[in-house]
């Protein structure tokens, strides 16, 4: 578990924090904020997703207080100030109706650069394979790249789409299709998903825990410098034992 940032003094009246960025981190802060507000009447938390890359733009552009971030910072951003809220799986995903059930890092690589056409390669079905994936700037698309694709470029023909629900639908829709998700989400939607099983180990918050499942980023929050008043009591909050509990329950892998 985190441990608090130092505490805060007494905000005033009706303060508001704008939080902004991960599509990935927001429905968990959503959450969060909700019960923090119910106990702090005065505070109005306005959440706004935007992909990650967009929340620390607005960061350091000073339209939010607070940018979520479902990937780790880059060179350039670094002198800015974070904190890691928790951790989070990456599930590639299939529709149930696939027969598929396990899948290795190289085969993924080859999936997603097209190497790797038509499922019947991989034991399944003769049927091409629609590569579903997230926008540039996305913290999501950003951990696949850095955990599996190795500097390999995914295909330019791949669909793109804009948020983990969105390439949830289109999987759930699609029985031809692959997607990744954050892992927290899968069991999330009126229509059910597969997540595969990666090199034998199962997609789970426990084989995250213990290492034998390889794909997980961290959530960050990011701060244009050391966080004070409203902002600084919040992130008190979400990283507080009340706050890290709530997140497990929801999926996540708490600090």
């Amino acid at each position: 578990m985190a441990v608090p940032l130092a505490s805060a003094c007494s905000a005033g009246h009706n303060e508001s924090i704008i939080i902004a960025g991960s599509t990935s981190v927001q429905p968990y802060v959503e959450i969060v904020a909700e019960e923090y507000e119910n106990h702090h009447k005065d505070y109005e938390i306005v959440i706004q997703g935007g992909g990650s890359s967009a929340g620390i733009t607005a960061v350091e552009s000073g339209t939010a207080q607070i940018g979520m971030s479902s990937r780790s910072l880059k060179a350039e951003e670094r002198h800015l100030w974070s904190v890691e809220v928790a951790k989070d799986g990456l599930a590639v995903i299939v529709h149930p109706d696939n027969p598929i059930n396990d899948i290795t890092l190289e085969q993924i690589r080859k999936i997603y650069t097209a190497e790797c056409k038509n499922w019947g390669e991989l034991g399944g079905i003769d049927a091409r394979i629609h590569i579903i994936t997230r926008e540039e700037g996305s913290g999501t698309r950003s951990a696949f790249e850095e955990l599996v694709m190795g500097g390999l470029r995914i295909n330019n023909r791949s669909i793109v789409q804009d948020s983990n629900g969105a390439v949830r639908q289109l999987v759930s829709d699609d029985k031809n299709s692959i997607g990744f998700i954050s892992l927290g989400l899968v069991g999330i939607g009126e229509k059910p998903v597969k997540p595969l099983r990666l090199e034998g180990a199962d997609a789970t918050r426990e084989n995250v825990v213990n290492g034998s499942y390889s794909l997980y980023r961290p959530f960050l929050f990011v701060m244009k410098e050391a966080p004070e008043g409203p902002a600084k009591q919040f992130i008190n909050y979400i990283i507080s034992e009340e706050g890290q509990r709530m997140l497990s329950d929801e999926g996540l892998i708490p600090e």
